[in-house]
């Protein structure tokens, strides 16, 4: 990766880290899960309000962690808003292999959303640092808890 490029991943991944968007918990939620991540002790609890068309019209987050942790959950209930429950699986197994697959491209991806992809690209970085992967998918874990029902998450 580009020193530039990861310049700017780095920066993207503070922002949301110590100013997350949606750190707050919607009153109209209709979905929720708890994610942890026993490794680092990072958890978070995904709030989603689905309409009736079953449309995210809300995607919000409360919990604590890393930067990475944190950045991801941030971005993620940025991206989710609009989506159906089918799109947003899709974005998880699309980013999901983004963070762990080295040769993944994003012409692969099974979402229509190239840039949802790209904006999330960010924390692909975490190939290099398996151990890493965990905090970036944990919240994503969480949202397809919480669309499968609730419960707990982990990365375990």
């Amino acid at each position: 990766m580009e020193d530039a490029l990861r310049e700017l991943y780095q920066e993207v991944i503070l922002d949301h880290g110590k100013h997350p968007r949606n750190h707050r918990h919607p009153p109209e939620a209709n979905h929720s899960a708890r994610g942890y991540n026993p490794l680092c002790g990072d958890q978070v609890t995904i709030y989603i309000e689905t309409d009736a068309d079953g449309r995210i019209a809300d995607a919000a987050f409360e919990g604590h962690g890393c930067a990475i942790s944190i950045a991801s959950a941030s971005l993620m209930t940025e991206i989710l808003r609009g989506k159906t429950e089918a799109e947003a699986r899709q974005l998880f197994d699309d980013f999901h292999r983004l963070c762990t697959e080295e040769d993944f491209a994003l012409e692969q991806a099974g979402t229509d959303d190239q840039d949802a992809l790209e904006r999330l690209q960010v924390l692909s970085g975490v190939r290099e640092f398996p151990v890493r992967v965990k905090c970036a998918t944990l919240a994503w874990h969480a949202m397809a808890s919480a669309l499968n029902g609730g419960g707990d998450a982990t990365t375990e």
